[in-house]
């Protein structure tokens, strides 16, 4: 009788943005391995997701609705490569202690994140996952879309996108909108999202808009808990 083949544990990335959760999507249809926690790390002094800005509570909501347990690695605000690094050295030490052998990426094609992740876990014993790696980024796009994906623009660099694009939808009129040579994913931090909504989501996290913030050469759209939809 054949035996079942192990499935390796793995830890996911998880900014609250669309690729993070497309890349769990993709993992789930794995059989060799398993999410087993979502870590996201946490600016110390705003409890927010660093650089979307997602409220803490909101990322709560988010991993809950796709039943995933959540890793929370908090760092200061400002965060030096040495502040992130001492961070993830407390995660990793976590994970291998917990039996978890992957950590795994939303990563499009920047070469130079991928090598900067790859040099930090180089000897701790967790292997490096890139799922999406080297998708056409359009196509990837317009597959999430399809798969009912539901996610809003939290942050933009206003130097890439008009103002107005923060706090809307990430939808087929927002791609249709994005200035040419725009990524459509955000790939190269035009902007950044928030998924409420999608495959694996047990319900939808439902948000309210806030206030525009612009800071440190970026734009924000504080999104709040919203009222979840009566039921008859």
């Amino acid at each position: 009788m054949t035996g079942v083949a192990r499935r390796r544990r793995v830890v996911l990335c998880w900014s609250s943005g669309k690729d993070s959760a497309w890349t769990l999507h993709v993992l789930r249809a794995r059989d060799d391995v398993e999410v087993v926690a979502l870590l996201t790390t946490v600016n110390e002094t705003h409890d927010r997701v660093a650089m979307h800005a997602v409220r803490r509570e909101l990322l709560e909501l988010q991993a809950r609705a796709v039943g995933v347990p959540l890793w929370t690695a908090p760092i200061p605000y400002p965060c030096s490569n040495e502040d992130y690094a001492a961070a993830m050295s407390v995660v990793v030490a976590r994970a291998r202690r917990e039996g978890v052998e992957v950590m795994a990426f939303g990563d499009l094609f920047l070469e130079d994140v991928r090598a900067y992740r790859e040099e930090q876990l180089a000897g701790t014993g967790l292997e490096p996952l890139f799922p999406l790696w080297g998708r056409d980024t359009r196509a990837l796009a317009e597959e999430m879309l399809d798969a009912g994906v539901r996610a809003t623009v939290t942050c933009i660099d206003p130097t890439k996108l008009p103002l107005e694009a923060v706090g809307r939808a990430w939808d087929r009129d927002f791609l249709a909108d994005l200035p040419e040579g725009a990524d459509p994913c955000g790939e190269h931090g035009e902007f950044h999202t928030f998924v409420h909504d999608g495959p694996g989501f047990s319900e939808a996290v439902p948000v309210e808009p806030g206030e525009v913030v612009e800071r440190d050469g970026f734009a924000w759209r504080d999104l709040r808990p919203g009222r979840r939809a009566a039921t008859s």
